[in-house]
């Protein structure tokens, strides 16, 4: 016998109940952001390692320990750990924001090297929006309004929380840095490893770490909002101001940094307590210098990105029901000569309505093919005999409830089938 070849640890199939649960969140998500104006982009899940240490920065975890990289003939690939520096680059190379400020959206795998647990996958799925050449804060709430509005219609608000934090601009990023550094030093031998390595690259980093103990060091630690020049000051505020008039209610965490080197102003996440550890669901914010970083002209940004699996998993928790796969319709022959017919009744159906139909196949006697319709798990029987097939009509047995069964013209069966109802 051949050996066999277990699936790669971290990774998963998804068989029709899960992807149910994950396709239902993306399509929540595609709907709402096309209302919005937001257009659809479809990204390569791979590209060379230099965008994603460039764009992320090579002292996040994202890049320094969780990517999947490989040398090819001539560069270092890696399949993207996110999407913003996929959806960057390839506005870059439309040109896209040129006289222009395109919004859009995308959906798909990521990949990262990270222990695998429940929410926690190496690869998993992501839904991201990206706007493009907005400088003001009226676009940063109108993202989280359009994640509110999809929280809304997945029946998750009430379980989900927002924080949000500003950054300030460069100016007041390297006040605060040199102000953190200082304070920090102090505590050089007391913070844990990543931490230590983290105060020569990238010490707003530490802010983010879970170690316990650097925690409690990082409590006394200099706060970013008294380090904000004006600038910043009036884009907190007025982004803040613009989130009451959406009527969104959120929390100030001084210590949000988000996982990323690229952001600016105002950050975000949403958070819920029903998914124990992995209680991150989103998060975002704004990036106006990654353009001109990943070797684009100047150009304001902002975006956000929704983790599908978690949001799929906490509506699981709360019993949220998902579209069920299975047929709506099986249609039978009750012998093989009436096996063209049913097939023609099927084919006829598909394109006269919405139903989800199935046709027995494998013959069988007639018990064997009414358990297999019933196994099917389908809601009503297209029974099809001799005498069916010779008048041009179907026999609707119902399979889930106690109805008679009733025997009509083909011509009828929509209308029939929608009255069932």
């Amino acid at each position: 016998m051949p050996e066999r070849s277990p699936l790669v640890r971290g990774m998963r199939d998804l068989y029709a109940e899960e992807l149910a649960s994950i396709r239902i969140v993306e399509s929540v998500f595609g709907d709402t952001l096309k209302s919005y104006g937001y257009e659809h982009i479809r990204l390569p899940t791979m590209e060379r390692t230099a965008l994603f240490s460039r764009g992320i920065g090579e002292s996040t975890d994202a890049v320094a320990k969780e990517m999947f990289s490989f040398d090819d003939e001539t560069d270092s690939l890696s399949l993207r750990p996110e999407g913003t520096a996929s959806c960057v680059r390839a506005v870059i190379d439309a040109n896209m924001y040129r006289g222009n400020q395109p919004k859009l959206w995308y959906v798909g795998s990521m990949f990262r090297h990270e222990r695998p647990q429940l929410g926690r996958y190496r690869e998993f799925y992501q839904v991201g929006a990206e706007a493009f050449g907005f400088n003001g804060p009226d676009v940063d709430a109108e993202l989280i309004r359009i994640v509110q509005d999809v929280w809304e219609r997945l029946e998750v608000n009430e379980e989900i929380t927002l924080e949000v934090n500003s950054l300030g601009n460069t100016a007041s990023r390297i006040r605060h840095r040199d102000a953190l550094v200082e304070y920090l030093e102090g505590y050089r031998e007391d913070l844990d490893a990543d931490s230590q390595k983290r105060l020569e690259l990238n010490p707003l980093r530490i802010l983010d770490s879970k170690n316990e103990h650097t925690q409690q060091i990082i409590e006394r630690a200099p706060n970013m909002s008294d380090y904000l020049d004006d600038e910043s000051k009036r884009h907190f505020d007025e982004f803040q101001e613009r989130l009451v008039r959406f009527d969104i209610r959120a929390t100030m965490n001084p210590r949000l940094v988000r996982g990323l080197d690229y952001y600016t102003h105002a950050v975000f996440e949403w958070n819920t307590e029903r998914l124990g550890a992995q209680k991150q669901v989103g998060g975002g914010g704004r990036y106006d210098g990654l353009c001109e970083l990943l070797g684009g002209a100047p150009c304001a940004a902002a975006g956000f990105a929704i983790g599908v699996d978690r949001v799929a998993l906490l509506r699981n928790e709360l019993g949220l029901s998902t579209p069920s796969y299975t047929p709506d319709v099986y249609v039978l022959a009750l012998s093989d000569d009436e096996d063209e017919y049913a097939r023609q009744v099927a084919a006829q159906l598909r394109t006269t309505s919405s139903y989800s139909v199935r046709v027995h196949q494998g013959g069988g006697k007639v018990k064997a093919r009414m358990r297999a319709a019933d196994r099917s798990g389908a809601r009503i029987a297209l029974i099809i005999g001799a005498q069916e097939a010779a008048s041009n009509q179907v026999s609707l047995k119902w399979l889930r409830i106690n109805r008679e069964q009733v025997t009509v013209p083909v011509t009828d069966l929509p209308t029939t089938l929608l009255n069932s109802n």
